[in-house]
């Protein structure tokens, strides 16, 4: 299995007013038209569009120090989203036979591990960036 190689370091820092304001400011920099659901288009799925709207809400769920521990992340799973054309393993949900996950797997920068889950629901045919995480810290 070929691993992704992303251009970007994780984010530095151990504040998580800091982590959040630079995953934040990369986030707004994909949202172009106000009215409409921030995507980015991913080179696996053949440039078709993946949501990140469900990402901000699954992280607000976390506790404080889960949400910085992933966000350091988010800028390193955008490039992974966008430039990744490895396999991804696929997860078919035993309660929701509707959609599909699918789990990425990456390396930053600087060498560290870390997955990004996107979510396809076949009824709509949407994708969803659901979660970023690291393997291990």
């Amino acid at each position: 299995m070929q691993i992704f190689r992303s251009k970007f370091r994780e984010t530095q820092g151990l504040d998580y007013k800091v982590i959040y304001k630079t995953a934040y400011a990369s986030y707004k920099l994909l949202v172009t038209n106000p009215r409409r659901s921030p995507y980015v288009r991913s080179c696996y799925f053949g440039k078709e569009k993946i949501f990140l709207e469900v990402f901000w809400i699954h992280l607000s769920q976390k506790s404080w120090r889960d949400r910085k521990r992933r966000l350091k992340y988010f800028s390193c799973a955008i490039d992974l989203i966008k430039n990744s054309l490895s396999d991804p393993v696929s997860v078919i949900e035993v309660k929701d036979k509707k959609s599909i996950l699918y789990r990425f797997s990456g390396f930053s920068n600087s060498g560290k591990l870390f997955f990004v889950q996107i979510k396809h629901d076949k009824k709509s045919d949407r994708k969803w960036l659901i979660s970023v995480f690291p393997e291990n810290d």
